[in-house]
């Protein structure tokens, strides 16, 4: 199991990074909350993983707080809950809003998420009540800052963002349309990709 990984950015595309360690590069994917705290591209980086292994792939998940993997792997042992409509649920909402959805019972809230319909949404209510019950946020997660500046605020924009963005969102399950539309209404010039992504999920939020 790797639980850990310390190494070097080489790549970023939402919401997938190529980590160099030790001369071994491994892609991982991050829920977006987490995307935006990276540093940039060629800087080090630790991050707490899970690995996924199936028939046709094995895949490894990447989280900057040991707490929000913690979510993550709660989230799975819910019934119908795969590692994708995990990652969406934590890209689309951090650690804490989660929590305070399903303390609040608020299914309106996990609908907005792709993937999630109502009958799914109610499940993880019921699911995850249980499962949390008796832990406190200040115990197990850390508030994800909205308002927080990106680390990577001092790379050049790459090219192609709206595109990035878009691609982003389909890989967490928005549909093409949806992605295309959310993305041209935000996008102006001069923003990055990460900020694209991020006003974008909070459009559907």
């Amino acid at each position: 199991m790797i639980g850990r990984l310390r190494g070097i950015i080489i790549e970023k595309q939402p919401p997938e990074i190529l980590l160099e360690v030790n001369g071994v590069g491994y892609e991982l994917q991050l829920p977006m909350t987490c995307f935006y705290e990276l540093p940039v591209i060629g800087e080090e980086v630790s991050l707490y993983t899970h690995f996924v292994v199936r028939e046709d792939a094995q895949l490894l998940y990447g989280f900057s707080e040991k707490r929000t993997r913690t979510l993550f792997r709660e989230l799975l042992k819910a019934n119908g809950v795969g590692p994708k409509l995990a990652l969406a649920i934590l890209s689309g909402m951090s650690a804490t809003q989660f929590v305070n959805v399903v303390e609040r019972e608020d299914i309106s809230s996990l609908v907005k998420l792709p993937g999630v319909g109502k009958k799914t949404a109610e499940r993880l209510v019921v699911e995850m009540k249980d499962r949390l019950k008796g832990w406190s946020e200040g115990a197990l997660f850390t508030p994800f800052a909205d308002a927080a500046a990106l680390s990577g605020a001092n790379e050049p924009a790459p090219s192609g963002v709206e595109e990035e963005a878009i691609s982003a969102l389909l890989v967490l399950g928005y549909k093409p349309q949806q992605a295309s539309t959310v993305v041209s209404r935000i996008y102006q010039p001069d923003m990055k990709v990460e900020t694209v992504i991020r006003e974008a999920l909070r459009s559907m939020a």
